[in-house]
């Protein structure tokens, strides 16, 4: 109980901090949650300059009571390194891939040691699709759907969560 307490304090001062920056690039990953595309998190008024903030390295993906501290992979660098290589992936952790787009995705577990769930989400962060995914596996995993994003966690997650198909999480991108 007080480790969520504390990490309910850390979320809401980097909100208030995100409250305060200056307008993000329009890439994706700087829209607020339920903000439509185009739509920036903490936009400017009309007229006034806008400086680019720092491109974010974390997201927190909150689905009701139930949050994942998400690395953020937004470049092509990124999120062909995933999460390969890690011993282990801690409870409530993982990794949020970014797009620019929405199409069909494909992931594979090359050099990943441990079991993963993959959650696809689309433009609207709606789950449209997830799956397990099996450690050092060269075989592909492809959304059901288009998807903008993709959520992946420790395998067992979404479903000891009750996430399914249809959940629309909450994200929040914090600055570098």
């Amino acid at each position: 109980m007080a480790l969520r307490t504390h990490a309910f304090v850390a979320l809401a001062g980097l909100l208030a901090a995100l409250a305060c920056s200056p307008a993000g690039s329009g890439d994706p990953s700087d829209r607020a949650a339920g903000a439509a595309p185009g739509q920036v998190a903490g936009a400017a008024s009309a007229g006034r300059p806008t400086t680019p903030r720092p491109a974010p390295r974390t997201a927190w993906v909150i689905f009701g009571a139930d949050t994942v501290v998400a690395e953020v992979a937004r470049t092509d660098d990124e999120r062909a390194q995933g999460l390969m290589y890690r011993q282990e992936i801690p409870d409530g952790t993982g990794m949020l891939f970014v797009f620019q787009d929405s199409q069909v995705r494909s992931f594979w577990m090359q050099n990943t040691y441990v079991p993963l769930d993959i959650a696809f989400l689309d433009a609207s962060l709606s789950v449209v699709d997830i799956q397990q995914m099996e450690p050092l596996s060269t075989d592909f995993y492809t959304s059901k759907a288009p998807a903008m994003f993709a959520l992946e966690v420790r395998r067992g997650w979404f479903a000891e969560k009750g996430i399914g198909v249809g959940a629309r999480p909450e994200v929040v991108f914090a600055a570098r």
